[in-house]
C-alpha cells in the first residue's frame, strides 16, 4: 500500500501548517514557484529540490523528508501476531478509508473502530467468524470514518457506540480512564483532536502471546505524515507527539488512511516529528 500522502502533499501541509508561501518555499528550494506547485500536485519533480533547505524553511525534519522523496515506506506487517486484528479498506469518490475489527478467540466478542464506506464487509465477517458485536469506537466523526454506521447500528442494535464527539449522548461520550473489555482484550483512549475536535486514539492491550499495543490513531498520524490540521495545527501535532508518539516503540499504529506503522518508524522517519 502506498503513503497516503505523497512528497508533495506532505511540503504543502507543512507549507500550511508553517504559513510559508510558495514563492518563499521555492525560493529556499532552489526551484521555480511554478516548479514547487507541480510538485506538491504530483509528488514528483523534473529537478531536484534542496530538500534541506526547503524542509527547514517549512519546519521538517531534513533527514526525514529526504527518506520520503527516495522513496520510503514503512514495514509491511503480519497482522498474525495480533489475534484477531482484520483491518478493512473501502473506497468511493477516489477516496479510500481503513477501518479495524478486533475480537477474542474465546469469548468471540468483537469491537469495531470506524466504519468506512463499506458495512457489508464488515457485517459479513461478523456472520463468517461468529462474532457478537460488543462495541463500535469512533476516532472522529469525518463522514468518511463514519459513513456505514448507520447501515452496521442497524444490524447490530446491541453494539455500544463510543466517541468523544460533543454532540453524541453522555452515555455514548468516552470517559476520563475508562477501560471497556472485549475478552481478554483492553481498551482505553488518548484524546488527540487537531485534525478534527472529536480526534480520539484508541489503545488495545492484553493480546495473546504478548503482542505489542494497538492503537487506532484515526486520522491523527499517518505513515510518513499526519492529518491536516483542520482544528489546530500546532494542537495536531502537539497531541501525537504527546499521545501516540510515547507509545513503546513496537506499538502497531493503525491509521484511517495509507498502510499501517509503528510509534519506532515514525519516531524516526515521519518528517513532521
Amino acid at each position: 500500500m502506498n503513503l497516503e500522502d505523497h512528497l508533495g502533499d506532505i511540503i504543502r501541509k507543512a507549507r500550511s501548517m508553517s504559513g510559508v508561501s510558495a514563492a518563499t518555499a521555492a525560493q529556499a528550494a532552489g526551484l521555480t514557484e511554478v516548479q514547487l506547485l507541480s510538485l506538491e500536485d504530483t509528488g514528483t519533480f523534473s529537478k531536484r529540490p534542496d530538500f534541506i533547505t526547503l524542509a527547514k524553511s517549512i519546519d521538517l525534519n531534513p533527514a526525514k523528508l529526504e527518506s520520503i522523496a527516495n522513496g520510503w515506506l514503512p514495514s509491511k506487517k503480519d497482522l498474525s501476531a495480533w489475534q484477531h486484528l482484520r483491518m478493512f479498506t473501502s473506497a468511493e469518490d477516489g477516496m479510500t478509508v481503513n477501518c479495524y475489527l478486533i475480537w477474542d478467540e474465546t469469548s468471540r466478542e468483537a469491537a469495531l473502530f470506524d466504519t468506512g464506506f463499506d458495512g457489508k464487509t464488515i457485517l459479513d465477517t461478523l456472520a463468517a467468524e461468529r462474532l457478537e458485536l460488543r462495541h463500535i469506537f469512533i476516532t472522529h466523526s469525518h463522514y468518511d470514518h463514519v459513513h456505514a454506521l448507520g447501515d452496521i447500528r442497524a444490524a447490530q442494535p446491541d453494539a455500544s457506540l463510543h466517541t468523544s464527539s460533543k454532540n453524541a449522548s453522555a452515555k455514548q461520550r468516552n470517559q476520563p480512564d475508562e477501560v471497556i473489555s472485549v475478552g481478554r482484550l483492553r481498551i482505553t483512549h488518548r484524546e488527540t483532536p487537531g485534525h478534527a475536535a472529536d480526534g480520539v486514539t484508541y489503545v488495545i492491550t492484553g493480546w495473546p502471546n504478548q503482542a505489542p499495543k494497538v492503537a487506532i490513531v484515526g486520522d491523527a498520524i499517518f505513515a510518513g505524515s499526519m492529518g491536516r490540521g483542520n482544528g489546530s495545527w500546532e494542537l495536531a501535532r502537539q497531541k501525537v507527539r504527546d499521545q501516540i508518539l510515547t507509545l513503546p516503540a513496537e506499538a502497531l499504529l493503525c491509521p484511517g488512511h495509507g498502510p499501517l506503522t509503528t510509534a519506532a518508524e515514525e519516531t524516526a522517519l515521519n518528517p513532521f516529528f
